[in-house]
């Protein structure tokens, strides 16, 4: 039973502390190529494997979701997508998710850590030259976290890997994402998939994307539902239903913001602070485990058909 305390405050499944991990999706190692040999590594590239791997963050998801939302779900997602692209011929590892990286958005809010951004980009070309080393020759990098910064650093350090090996490296998203970050579909070190967005919604819904909060679509006319609301918690409440603090989620009243709160909010800090005090912008009383899991298998069958793509012949 999910416990809730004064004002929101969740103390977790597990009483305070939160919940007790005995959910094996909740290991970030969990099916990644950490649990592998390193024979068994090998043999994977001389087999032509490809890699994937998701950019999260730890960062606070309101008083409902944990810390761990932005590492948690694109793992899931990896996890579906490896499996969908098993079934089509293509062998897939996973590697372990990177989760220290940039929050602007919620900067002023505890349990919410980055780093420099010219730091993040010189990880992950390190890392890169590593896996190519190893002979990995295709890499798809997804992101779980909306904050722009964070997926321009993704994107440049996508760019500083594929420089420094030859391979191919991708950062997988939606053509909402790469509009809104001002990025060229065309770029070599994007994949761009199909949009998830409903027909008719010229700024994306609430869909499960590469980036949570890439979208600004919402719940009705001039509602926006982007962070920590009804679409994530109802990904949430599919794959990780354990770590939803679901007695506070149903008591967490709308947010009701437009366009020109989202504006404010973007900028970050204590800017959005002050939009969202308590966290989240969205419905996430709203939110259900069936949407979660739509929402779920669109995403990954998606960026399965993507990647599908981009490896075929010619």
């Amino acid at each position: 039973m999910t416990g809730g305390g004064v004002d929101g405050t969740a103390t977790g499944p597990a009483g305070p502390g939160g919940p007790a991990g005995t959910d094996p999706a909740t290991d970030v190692f969990a099916d990644t190529l950490a649990e592998l040999t390193w024979y068994e590594v090998e043999r994977a590239a001389r087999g032509g494997a490809v890699l994937l791997w998701a950019f999260g963050v730890i960062e606070q998801h309101g008083p409902h979701l944990p810390a761990g939302t932005d590492v948690y779900l694109p793992g899931a997602r990896l996890r579906e997508v490896r499996r969908l692209l098993a079934a089509r011929g293509i062998e897939a590892l996973i590697v372990p998710p990177y989760y220290w990286g940039i929050n602007v958005v919620s900067g002023s809010f505890p349990a919410s850590y980055g780093i420099r951004p010219e730091l993040m980009e010189q990880v992950m070309a390190d890392l890169f030259a590593g896996m190519a080393g190893d002979g990995f020759r295709h890499v798809f990098c997804f992101s779980g976290h909306g904050d722009a910064l964070h997926n321009r650093t993704v994107h440049a350090g996508v760019r500083a890997g594929r420089e420094r090996t030859g391979a191919d490296i991708s950062f997988v998203m939606e053509p909402e994402l790469a509009q809104r970050l001002g990025l060229d579909p065309d770029d070599p070190a994007l994949t761009v998939h199909a949009s998830a967005a409903p027909a008719g919604t010229a700024r994306g819904g609430r869909v499960a994307v590469s980036s949570p909060g890439s979208a600004a679509g919402g719940a009705g006319p001039g509602e926006i539902d982007v962070h920590a609301g009804r679409w994530e918690t109802s990904v949430m409440l599919h794959t990780h239903p354990g770590l939803v603090r679901d007695e506070v989620r149903a008591t967490l009243p709308a947010t009701g913001h437009g366009l020109s709160e989202l504006a404010v909010w973007r900028r970050g800090y204590d800017d959005a602070r002050r939009v969202t005090p308590r966290g989240y912008f969205g419905d996430p009383a709203a939110a259900t485990a069936d949407e979660g899991r739509r929402l779920h298998a669109t995403a990954a069958e998606l960026a399965a058909d993507a990647i599908e793509e981009r490896l075929a012949p010619g």
